[in-house]
């Protein structure tokens, strides 16, 4: 028996419904993005109200600027992307995270010469701390941490690195790749590392070893002890804990390599 196809009037209907069903389908999704759109108005509206009411606890409470942040970042608002508008006019963030920079970049440039760019985040909090004065707005980690990703967008040198749950801070345009950035790692817990420690630990060829630890002599972010027992210590002074107690010198720091 032979199968009749399907007529020109069906696939017609079909094709009718199928329009129909798209037009509909259209017309709920703009309904739900305006609805959307109405809801994220009227939160920031109200996020608005919130920082006018509570500007100065978001100036002076570190942890409560933290808070404040993060409900920011639920609608895509950015307190610190401009120096102008109502964010900054407002609560005055702008201007508050424009001075932590230039205080992050000041106690980076002073220590300079005995870590070679590299510093750790805790250091760092507790040097911009200490310059700042005991009756100064408070800072969190959280704060610098902010700051220096906006140092970071200008393209000057500064980023950071994660070791042992924590950053290191770089401040100099050195090029480090993944490999310098596991060696920081290992060397983390110490505050030095040895040819034959990356070996062992990491299963790298001698060769791959020597030329990152050339690398972080060469841009000044290691130091050569050669006089060591056993074989050579490449120390990083952002990580070893006897230079966090004092101040040393340049001439101090040649002292230590060969």
């Amino acid at each position: 028996m032979h199968r009749r196809g399907v007529g020109a009037g069906a696939i017609a209907k079909k094709k009718l419904a199928e329009a129909k069903y798209k037009e509909r389908g259209t017309v709920l999704a703009e309904d739900q993005i305006a609805q959307m759109s109405k809801q994220l108005e009227t939160f920031k509206t109200h996020l608005e109200e919130f920082a006018s009411k509570h500007k100065q606890e978001i100036r002076k409470n570190s942890q409560f600027r933290v808070q404040f942040q993060e409900m920011c970042a639920t609608i895509g608002v950015d307190p610190l992307a401009s120096g102008k508008g109502f964010w900054s006019e407002m609560l005055g963030v702008g201007d508050f995270y424009y001075e932590l920079g230039v205080q992050i970049i000041e106690v980076c440039l002073a220590l300079k010469h005995r870590n070679g760019g590299l510093i750790t985040l805790d250091e760092l909090h507790h040097r911009v701390l200490k310059g700042r004065g005991k009756f100064a707005q408070d800072v969190s980690q959280d704060d610098l941490v902010r700051a220096i990703k906006k140092l970071k967008a200008m393209g000057n040198g500064f980023g950071m690195i994660p070791v042992g749950g924590s950053y290191l801070v770089q401040s100099v345009p050195a090029e480090l790749n993944m490999d310098h950035t596991v060696v920081l790692q290992l060397a983390e817990k110490k505050g030095y590392v040895t040819v034959s420690e990356i070996r062992d630990s990491l299963n790298w060829e001698r060769e791959r070893a020597s030329h990152v630890l050339d690398h972080l002599l060469k841009e000044g972010l290691a130091w050569l002890d050669s006089q060591a027992a056993g074989e050579p210590q490449y120390w990083l002074p952002a990580l070893f804990s006897e230079l966090l107690s004092r101040d040393v010198t340049p001439e101090e720091a040649n002292q230590m390599t060969p």
